[in-house]
């Protein structure tokens, strides 16, 4: 399910605004982010391994934080993240489900389809958890074998051999690399709801790590397959104009209208399994931080458990940003949301935990220091791009954190004059 999160809007609308960012080179960016990506894992796997749950990230936090304030924003700004995740998902299924009829750009269609792509993953997740599973997996099989088949299938036409595309950009080279790294993280950042199987997995002590390793692993020849062969096939002013469906763009030079039909289907698949796994992993995530107390929780008068709730929640709210934000707006936010929090996870295993799970303190540093970095370029960026996306960032992290210190001082006080 990691693998399947991982691969779903990440190649397919990530690949051209990566593009974009990194120039002709923007192949290694994928490789960069798996870099990074491998350092951030690190405090994951040592986590989950020694404190496998179903609680993943929030029991990560909770743990090197307690029940305070820190932890509760963060876990909450992970969430947000994902949900941020499955409006790109969502958007970039009906890009492409619309790209034959000529519509992927139809500012009505786009978002109506993308929301019924979420009502499908509510009632997939409705069915119960081993639907989802055995649903989860079949289509990981399907979507990794094509997407590999396509990037093969590229570089074969191109005998194999590399050049970097042709073409110009209006980005500075090494900032404008730098700042695509946030994206290529994106592309990774599906690893982190492995996490969250603790509970589930047999030996989840040893097997949690290697599937989140072997995870990244599949992810990232994935990724280098199909960045190369797109880049054989397009130049780099190609890509960028056709950044949220250039796989499919990519896909008519090589195989024709065929090719081309065979990649929208596969965008198709991988975006509908990629939605349907995070959708069961942030509802099961929203329950936990439910059950921890750290967000208020309203029935809204419907019936049924917690989870069924938080299942409802998840997809009412990817299901308005899939209809106001673009694709470029959400990832950026997706970014700013989860390299906070990811540098909150590092910063709580090296100052409370490494000693417990014998964590190395200069990976974790060199973990905060790589997210810092890239961080702060993809934000200069942004400023100089649209510094309505960083204000909206900035702003909704802050709220989130006055929102938990105002919400847990409020708990901590009723609690205590409830006692009394």
């Amino acid at each position: 399910m990691g693998t399947g999160v991982m691969i779903g809007a990440g190649v397919f609308a990530l690949t051209g605004q990566i593009a974009e960012l990194a120039g002709p080179w923007f192949p290694l960016s994928f490789v960069a982010g798996a870099i990074v990506t491998s350092f951030s894992a690190y405090s994951y796997i040592k986590m989950s391994n020694a404190y496998p749950s179903a609680g993943g990230i929030a029991m990560i936090l909770q743990k090197s934080y307690g029940t305070g304030t820190i932890a509760a924003a963060a876990a909450l700004l992970m969430v947000m993240s994902m949900v941020i995740n499955e409006s790109l998902v969502a958007r970039t299924f009906a890009t492409y489900a619309l790209l034959p009829f000529g519509l992927e750009s139809h500012r009505i269609l786009v978002p109506i389809l993308g929301v019924g792509l979420i009502v499908f993953a509510y009632l997939v997740n409705v069915a119960g958890n081993k639907s989802v599973g055995l649903f989860s997996l079949f289509m990981a099989i399907i979507k990794i074998g094509g997407i590999a088949l396509f990037g093969i299938a590229a570089l074969w036409s191109s005998g194999f051999s590399y050049q970097p595309s042709t073409g110009t950009i209006n980005t500075s080279p090494i900032g404008g690399f730098v700042a695509s790294i946030a994206l290529s993280i994106l592309a990774f950042k599906g690893f982190t709801t492995i996490t969250n199987s603790g509970a589930e997995i047999v030996d989840p002590h040893k097997n949690v790590g290697r599937a989140i390793v072997f995870s990244i692993i599949v992810c990232v020849v994935v990724y280098l397959l199909v960045s190369f062969g797109v880049s054989s096939s397009l130049s780099l002013n190609e890509i960028v104009a056709a950044k949220n469906f250039s796989l499919a763009e990519a896909s008519r030079p090589i195989f024709g209208s065929y090719g081309f039909i065979f990649t929208i289907t596969l965008a198709i698949v991988a975006t509908a399994s990629g939605l349907l796994a995070s959708v069961f992993a942030v509802s099961r995530m929203l329950a936990m931080l439910t059950d921890m107390k750290v967000i208020p929780h309203r029935h809204f008068g419907m019936s049924g458990s917690v989870r069924d709730h938080t299942l409802v929640y998840t997809v009412v709210i990817a299901g308005v940003l899939t209809v106001f934000f673009d694709l470029s707006r959400i990832a950026s936010l997706g970014v700013f949301f989860y390299l906070t929090m990811d540098i909150l996870v590092h910063w709580g295993v090296f100052r409370y935990n490494r000693r417990d799970v014998g964590a190395s303190g200069p990976v974790l540093v060199s973990a905060i220091a790589l997210d810092v970095v890239v961080l702060l370029v993809f934000m200069k960026l942004k400023l100089q791009s649209d510094p309505l996306i960083v204000g909206f960032a900035v702003s909704a992290i802050a709220v989130v954190f006055l929102f938990e210190r105002f919400y847990l001082s409020r708990r901590i006080s009723t609690d205590v004059h409830g006692d009394h």
